[in-house]
């Protein structure tokens, strides 16, 4: 097995255009923090896309960034801190589940991986922020999709659909992303002694308020709220909350550290169980938890989205309650991204086909076959 260590497009492009002509599989890797994520996979060769790494262009006036996709999240994230910015979607740190640094992940693998924070929940998922992208399909041509406007679309929203494939589409090279501003006071509240039903009908009722909560998380009995915004607009929120009998967190780095640890998967950093992520409607999330019954759990965005430890095949009771699973780690033969219905399989088929129709990308990242 050889690994190509590419720093520019055209090197990606040379690689690719070998693979083909050899016959051969690529598997693609940034710093390799989520390789763990998915299926094993036996490829030919590995292509390191960790060199192909810079801020291009920083329009802090237009809120957008363009980055290589080999970029660590942590030198965009320092860049617009300097300006007072912010990525929305507030970049998961899955790293530490697969025994990979903290703070390491690149930007193409986040957004591959589909790696969400808390705040998606009041400004949308990474699939809403990348607006534009370069990247090389599996004809071995260099490509690009969207653009650097916020409404630009006029074909296939191709941006969205490179969020959370896995790098089975093909290489990512460059990405331009919006942007938001930082706000300028934060405070973190939390209502404890709660049960599974009360906390979740809690954070549902902050939810749907006018207070636009940027983190709506439960966790062993307690409802933690993060509020964001100007000085007077806090005050406001603050005294909407109060309205609704919710006492003061105190604010402090641990406050914090909770949105962090609850996005990041950290309540099964040390369990052997398998983990898992579940996106659910969240009227349903109790009743979830409830039939699950998991050794240790959280929930995140108001309950739209579950952290659970489970030995169990949690998507033989998902469907139910209409949830989509995700193995995180550990689970032996049970496919982690799950069994796709026909329609659905034949069109993920046709998606790879028309993008890599060699299947020389990561093939059975994400299912068999694909």
């Amino acid at each position: 097995m050889a690994t190509f260590r590419v720093s520019s497009e055209a090197d990606v492009v040379e690689v690719v255009r070998g693979a083909r002509e050899s016959g051969g599989t690529l598997e693609i890797v940034g710093h390799g923090t989520k390789r763990g994520l998915g299926r094993p996979i036996e490829c030919d060769d590995v292509l390191d896309l960790s060199c192909l790494s810079g801020i291009v262009s920083y329009e802090p006036d237009e809120m957008i960034i363009t980055a290589r996709a080999g970029t660590p999240v942590i030198e965009i994230e320092a860049a617009l801190a300097e300006k007072n910015q912010r990525l929305g979607f507030e970049p998961a740190d899955w790293g530490p589940l697969f025994g990979a640094p903290a703070d390491s992940a690149t930007i193409g693998g986040v957004l591959s991986a589909d790696a969400n924070g808390s705040a998606a929940m009041r400004y949308g998922r990474c699939r809403d922020h990348l607006l534009g992208f370069c990247a090389v399909n599996g004809f071995g041509e260099a490509y690009k999709g969207g653009g650097k406007v916020v409404k630009n679309v006029t074909g296939f929203d191709l941006p969205k659909l490179f969020c959370g494939a896995m790098g089975t589409l093909g290489p990512l090279t460059e990405v331009t992303l919006r942007l938001f501003p930082k706000p300028s006071s934060a405070a973190i509240f939390a209502v404890r002694d709660l049960s599974l039903e009360d906390g979740l009908a809690l954070l549902r009722r902050v939810w749907s308020s006018p207070i636009e909560s940027t983190g709506l998380a439960f966790l062993n009995g307690t409802a933690f709220i993060r509020l964001e915004g100007s000085r007077a607009a806090l005050d406001e929120k603050i005294a909407m909350l109060r309205s609704l009998s919710v006492t003061e967190f105190q604010q402090n780095s641990e406050g914090e550290a909770i949105f962090y640890n609850i996005a990041s998967g950290r309540i099964a950093a040390d369990a052997e169980s398998m983990l898992w992520r579940v996106h659910v409607p969240s009227a349903n999330a109790a009743k979830l938890v409830a039939e699950i019954q998991p050794t240790a759990w959280c929930a995140d965005w108001a309950g739209g989205l579950l952290w659970l430890v489970s030995d169990r095949d949690v998507r033989a009771r998902a469907r139910a309650f209409d949830a989509r699973p995700v193995q995180m780690r550990s689970g032996g033969s049970i496919p982690p991204f799950g069994l796709e219905d026909r329609v659905r399989a034949e069109l993920t088929r046709r998606v790879k086909a028309a993008f890599d129709p060699l299947k020389l990308f990561n093939p059975g990242r994400m299912w068999e076959g694909v």
